[in-house]
């Protein structure tokens, strides 16, 4: 068991998963209103254009399960701040990218950073918080998840129509880097399942 953590400890922990959840559902809902201007931008059709969307969605929900699993084998804390940095410097490479396979490709790795952050945060809220924490937690995680889903279409149509398709993504760079500091700043080191897991299965 983890030492209890201070009131400001505290804060910091659900700070940093707050923000992991709000990215990672944010990643989903803010490419919706962009196909047009994606479609427009790299003279493409609307179908082609479909899996910048598509993409993030199959890398998380075929990642997803498979990296729940794997947070049981390894350390949480170092699994999430990768999850994190990954989500980050794909967002940047969705910005600049120069075509559409590129960002198709930047989506996918974007769709796995997300995925960790989805499957890990739920995790780490438990562990470095406790069982008495447990329900604000949970609460709190679930807000954030659905503010991103909501916020993502009306946040997205404002940075295309003020500054361009590529900002939906760059908006992502200040928000990561700010949860990859609270995760390591405020996220307890060493946490790890209480019991010994079996060997992870590979294969699925």
């Amino acid at each position: 068991m983890l030492s209890h953590p201070s009131p400001q400890g505290v804060r910091g922990i659900l700070a940093a998963l707050s923000l992991c959840m709000l990215l990672s559902s944010l990643g989903i809902s803010i490419a919706n209103v962009g196909l047009p201007a994606l479609a427009t931008a790299f003279h493409a059709s609307f179908q082609a254009v479909q899996w910048v969307l598509l993409c993030y969605l199959l890398a998380v929900t075929t990642c997803i399960i498979g990296i729940g699993r794997l947070g049981d084998s390894l350390n949480r804390r170092r699994l999430l701040l990768a999850g994190i940095a990954l989500f980050t410097a794909a967002s940047l490479a969705c910005a600049v990218a120069p075509q559409l396979w590129l960002l198709r490709a930047a989506r996918l790795a974007q769709g796995l950073g997300g995925a960790v952050m989805m499957s890990i945060t739920m995790a780490l809220a438990g562990e470095a918080l406790g069982t008495e924490k447990i329900g604000r937690a949970m609460g709190l995680l679930g807000t954030m998840s659905a503010v991103g889903t909501a916020l993502g279409p009306s946040l997205g149509g404002a940075l295309i129509a003020g500054f361009g398709w590529r900002t939906i993504f760059l908006i992502n760079l200040p928000l990561g880097l700010l949860a990859l500091w609270l995760a390591w700043r405020y996220l307890p080191n060493g946490a790890r399942a209480a019991t010994r897991p079996e060997p992870f299965d590979r294969a699925g």
